[in-house]
């Protein structure tokens, strides 16, 4: 079992910047992938942006160039960090773990950016 914490949520003005951390705990061996999703309301929930273990990184084309996702592999922690936010930014954002035959899923914590 993998546990997810996520951190670093909460309301922010339109073109703000937030910074979210997701510490992983359990059985974090073999974790091939971090990553972030957020679903707003009444909408699937998407894919924000991946780390591979590796270092390796993808992200949505809504987001690119306005969010870096990096990760502390001694830590077993994933951040987002979150620049020019926009309002249609807002959503509930969840960490992801990626361990090829399963993944796990945090709590979610809310981000809502004003405008």
């Amino acid at each position: 079992q993998v546990q997810l914490v996520e951190s670093g949520g909460g309301l922010v003005q339109a073109g703000g910047s937030l910074r979210l951390s997701c510490a992983a705990s359990g059985s974090t061996f073999s974790i091939r992938a971090m990553g972030w999703y957020r679903q707003a309301p009444e909408k699937q929930r998407e894919l924000v942006a991946t780390i591979t273990s590796g270092g390796s990184t993808n992200y949505a084309d809504s987001v690119k160039g306005r969010f870096t996702i990096s990760r502390d592999n001694a830590k077993n922690t994933v951040y987002l960090q979150m620049n020019s936010l926009k309002p249609e930014d807002t959503a509930v954002y969840y960490c992801n773990a990626d361990k090829g035959y399963r993944y796990y899923w945090g709590q979610g914590t809310q981000v809502t950016v004003a405008s």
